[in-house]
């Protein structure tokens, strides 16, 4: 395992035992980082207006479509290290 997927493993889990839960928009933040870094570019219909959940999840990661998976990774340990922080 790289250094990198070592940290972001690490973060994940950092992520569950913050201080303080994050705003919302970070939240989004997170979930996007996470899944582009673990699973890479968006997948999967766009859920319907009636999931506004699941919507806003789906259109926080889209937009790093495109985004290197390892960029996304050190996004995410990046993130969650400034929420320690906080």
């Amino acid at each position: 395992m790289s250094d990198l997927a070592a940290r972001f493993q690490t973060a994940v889990a950092d992520s569950k035992t913050l201080g303080k839960r994050p705003d919302n928009d970070t939240l989004l933040r997170l979930y996007a980082c996470f899944k582009q870094g673990s699973s890479g570019d968006v997948s999967g219909k766009r859920p319907g207006f009636t999931d506004l959940v699941g919507r806003a999840k789906h259109d926080a990661w889209a937009k790093l479509k495109g985004t290197p998976q390892e960029k996304a990774m050190q996004s995410y340990v990046d993130l969650v290290e400034s929420l320690k922080n906080i």
